[in-house]
């Protein structure tokens, strides 16, 4: 059974008065968890590693010592994102008539959808999702930011509106989770990730773009410089308009967004299609917008510029965690030297793509490797032959460790070139997260000083 066909169109407003269980105590479960407890239920957690000492003043089951069995004897199953929707213990559920719902698919169901866009792709859709939201804010309107970034917005912990507009990101997973879509809804971007989710890249491409194809969907604007997003223009929904990084040459408004490279040239022309498609009359305006833009505030580990140490600039990418987003912050530094750190957590990404791509860029590049998938990584380059750029491919190093290959990469780019943290690899297994990977890129920086 795929995901598509199982959704379900509960609303939140549904579940009062049901045996609810909350499977997945993290951000949403928790956001899920006082969402109950406002319409008075007290419902079932389950969780597969639950932490010591239970959560709110309740116990927590874990799932293979009894929680699946809690959750047999619900009404409903409210399920954080990361439970992946093709694990037998969803099909043993839903195959008893439990519906395995999400937050975000619930709240949908009730949302004013002529007001919402819901933002989607495996990399910038966080980026086009903040940038929308800072635009309207900065246009006089009350706008929620919310989904997979910010914070739930059915969680009764969330600002209070009332709110003429909400910005919300959808993740692959959450995208799942949807039995409707709001009129207009965006793609960013698309390319190989979380595969062991999905069960592989068809169905993970599948689950990404099903956002844009629920009932009420009318629009999708999307990336038209991604030739596997404009492969699959069958499954963007009834229109698809298309945004390239080299529409609108001359603009400004986007400059005091302080964004680098083309690709979030594109993304900034993204969000300002979006809030045009929804009605919004001053998006149309440069002038408008670029007063709008400013006091804008780049995420954190989005190619973001942390420092400059005798003329070598530093810029933290942590969140980069396949090939895509590292070749973007690659092409951001035309003609500039630049040693790449990649490599992290080993999900069997094929990197020949990233191979191809260092080889090809005529300005020098020197490539710095990680643990775990630094070897795979080294061997891609190897198996990739002699660059065809203009003598710019410097070579490739296996560290240690982070450390190791910051001093390296700044060692090697003075007296004016770029260490790059782009790992194309999650942090997991080394780091706790992206963050914590980020504050060490940053420790190591200082260190060089």
């Amino acid at each position: 059974m795929t995901a598509t066909a199982a959704r379900s169109t509960l609303a939140w407003s549904d579940l009062r008065g049901a045996r609810a269980g909350v499977w997945g105590l993290g951000q949403e479960g928790m956001a899920s968890l006082r969402k109950l407890r406002s319409m008075g239920a007290e419902p079932v957690l389950v969780d597969d590693k639950p932490v010591p000492g239970g959560v709110a003043g309740q116990p927590v089951l874990v799932t293979s010592e009894g929680g699946l069995d809690a959750l047999r004897g619900c009404d409903v199953v409210v399920k954080t994102p990361g439970i992946s929707r093709y694990r037998p213990e969803v099909a043993d559920l839903t195959g008893r008539g439990i519906p395995v719902v999400g937050g975000l698919g619930l709240w949908l169901q009730e949302a004013p959808l002529e007001r919402v866009v819901c933002i989607t792709g495996t990399k910038g859709k966080s980026t086009v999702t903040s940038v929308a939201g800072h635009l309207l804010a900065g246009l006089g309107y009350r706008c929620m930011v919310g989904g997979n970034i910010g914070v739930p917005p059915y969680d009764p912990q969330s600002p209070a509106g009332p709110w003429d507009y909400w910005v919300v990101e959808v993740s692959s997973y959450q995208a799942t989770d949807l039995a409707s879509s709001p009129p207009v809804v965006a793609v960013t971007s698309l390319s190989p990730d979380h595969l062991p989710w999905h069960g592989g890249v068809d169905r993970y491409y599948a689950d990404k773009l099903s956002a844009c194809s629920q009932p009420g969907a009318d629009l999708t604007v999307a990336n038209g410089d991604s030739d596997l997003i404009r492969e699959r223009v069958k499954q963007l929904g009834p229109r698809v308009e298309w945004v390239r990084a080299a529409d609108e040459p001359g603009a400004t408004w986007m400059a005091p967004l302080g964004l680098l490279g083309a690709h979030n040239r594109r993304n900034a022309l993204i969000a300002r299609r979006c809030l045009i498609a929804l009605g919004v009359e001053e998006a149309a305006d440069d002038d408008a917008l670029r007063a709008a833009a400013e006091g804008y505030r780049p995420l954190q580990s989005r190619l973001q510029v942390i420092g400059d140490i005798a003329g070598v600039t530093f810029v933290d990418d942590s969140l980069s965690t396949n090939v895509l987003p590292a070749m973007a912050a690659l092409d951001a530094f035309p003609g500039r030297r630049v040693a790449l750190i990649v490599g992290g957590q080993d999900r069997g990404i094929d990197y020949a793509p990233l191979a191809a791509g260092v080889l090809a860029r005529k300005a020098p590049t020197f490539v710095l490797t990680l643990p775990d998938s630094g070897p795979r990584i080294s061997a891609a380059f190897a198996s990739a032959g002699s660059p065809d750029g203009a003598g710019g491919f410097a070579g490739v190093t296996d560290c240690p460790d982070l450390d190791a290959a910051v001093t390296a990469g700044f060692g090697w780019a003075r007296p004016d070139g770029v260490v790059l943290l782009s790992p194309a690899a999650p942090s997991f297994g080394r780091f706790r997260d992206y963050r914590d990977r980020a504050e060490a890129f940053t420790r190591a920086m200082r260190a060089c000083a």
